[in-house]
């Protein structure tokens, strides 16, 4: 039983240890906004706002998110007593869309909930693995080599698969460099959006690089355009940017619009929507794997208990803090092992202690909704 007391909303600041590049831009710092949650015996669960600082993955951004945690979703659940944390997503239902936002208040509740019972969070959501598979992502570069270099220092770090950004000026080329200096290393190309249905010729000329996926190469919110090109090619297709629900989820595998796809948190609103995706994923022998969105310590420890899902089969984009923070706001901070895998932690919630003096040093501005 949750009674929910108060909700605390902080936004901090981290600069990134280098620029993260994809077809949106450049990131040099992110912009992150944290929730914590608290009952009425005390209790907290901290979760995370995952979307970017302008609308470009999605149509949600950070003042937005602010602006609508604090004033419309945060006053749907302080005050409310639920029997599960599950039930908090039904709570918000009256605004439509905002799923990242939502996904901040819904997974702190899980993460209160875990705590409370005395359990890890992994456990709670129903995860059956100890240990997850990891793989990094990798931004465009300012050249070839600097990204040979880069993918050089991870595959040494043990990471299990590689991912790199891919736009129409640095796709097809590039992919040929890395096969040919890295050979049959597990590759996938992520787009983010940036191709057409008019690129088919050159997807299927990068058929031959047998990559493990192209994730997400047309239209954030198309489903029928990647149907027509998947029937195209070999290489299969991963959703991204399309995948916000478990209807989704059951149109994209109706449509045969990809042989993957990947999950994020935020983009679909929490574990309750999560865990649906996952079960009609893995009924249908769909893989799933878990995204990433240069998440602090707290959304990267939530994306950890995700990954232990059954049908999280493939290495996810979780990996140690120090590739992207010079400091975390999380003790002790997640590392990776020299086989490429994440130990889950067996503390309850979700495992790691929230640095709240270093979370009060960079916060840029804070306010508490209650009753």
């Amino acid at each position: 039983m949750l009674k929910i007391a108060s909700i605390t909303l902080t936004e901090i600041n981290l600069p990134l240890v280098h620029f993260f590049e994809t077809s949106f831009g450049r990131t040099y710092e992110r912009r992150i906004i944290l929730v914590r949650v608290e009952d009425a015996d005390g209790g907290e669960g901290w979760g995370e706002v995952t979307c970017g600082e302008i609308p470009s993955y999605s149509e949600e951004w950070t003042d937005s998110a602010w602006v609508t945690v604090e004033k419309i979703l945060a006053p749907m659940v302080v005050g409310k007593t639920f029997e599960r944390a599950v039930d908090v997503w039904d709570s918000m239902r009256q605004a439509r869309g905002h799923r990242m936002a939502k996904a901040s208040i819904e997974t702190a509740c899980w993460d209160l909930e875990a705590k409370k019972l005395g359990i890890p969070l992994w456990r709670h959501i129903g995860g059956v693995r100890t240990e997850i598979e990891c793989g990094v992502s990798i931004g465009i570069q300012d050249t070839v080599e600097e990204l040979l270099t880069k993918i050089r220092t991870e595959l040494d770090a043990g990471y299990r698969r590689i991912k790199i950004k891919i736009s129409p000026r640095w796709d097809y080329d590039v992919i040929a460099k890395v096969r040919e200096t890295f050979g049959n290393i597990r590759l996938m190309g992520d787009a983010n959006s940036a191709y057409s249905l008019d690129n088919a010729e050159l997807f299927k000329r990068m058929d031959s690089f047998e990559l493990m996926m192209f994730e997400q190469p047309l239209a954030f919110d198309d489903l029928l355009c990647h149907s027509k090109l998947q029937a195209q090619i070999k290489t299969p297709i991963c959703l991204d940017e399309s995948i916000r629900s478990p209807a989704d989820a059951l149109a994209a595998i109706e449509l045969k619009a990809g042989r993957i796809i990947n999950v994020k948190l935020g983009r679909v609103g929490g574990y309750g929507q999560a865990k649906q995706i996952e079960e009609i994923c893995r009924n249908a022998g769909i893989p799933v794997w878990c995204g990433g969105m240069l998440e602090s310590g707290i959304g990267r420890a939530h994306n950890i208990a995700m990954s232990t899902l059954a049908g999280f089969t493939l290495p996810g984009d979780v990996s140690a803090s120090k590739r992207y923070w010079h400091e975390d706001i999380i003790s002790p901070e997640v590392e990776v092992t020299p086989e490429g895998t994440i130990i889950v932690p067996d503390g309850p919630g979700i495992g790691f202690e929230v640095r709240r003096d270093r979370v009060e040093k960079i916060s840029v501005k804070s306010v508490i909704v209650e009753e």
